[in-house]
């Protein structure tokens, strides 16, 4: 069950959501059918809610949204891309800690 707190970025909304956010950003690109990506699912959405109001943590499927993945070079998932107005600050292929992407969250805000 995913947290209430973690957002759904598609290609329709990213430029809104992501892009002109004031907030960093958190993507998470996955797919349904990556073992790996479901077993980072956990990791975002603790993200999503330690980071609640300050952050905008989110996932996009690549299989549903493939113009925001080609934007960003996705060829391998799981891959997190931190953005801080709508520049790419850190980027994670495979899976990460969320230690370490916290660290990332808290070097954008």
């Amino acid at each position: 069950m995913a947290s209430t707190a973690v957002f759904e970025f598609t290609d329709a909304n990213f430029a809104t959501e992501a892009m002109q956010s004031s907030q960093p950003v958190v993507v998470d690109f996955w797919a349904e059918w990556c073992g790996p990506c479901r077993a980072l699912a956990p990791v975002i959405d603790e993200l999503a809610g330690d980071f609640e109001g300050t952050a905008k943590i989110g996932k996009l499927d690549v299989d549903a949204n493939k113009e925001v993945a080609q934007q960003f070079g996705i060829m391998s998932i799981p891959t997190v891309v931190v953005l801080k107005d709508g520049q790419l600050v850190k980027k994670f292929v495979g899976i990460s800690s969320k230690e370490d992407l916290a660290a990332a969250v808290n070097g954008a805000m």
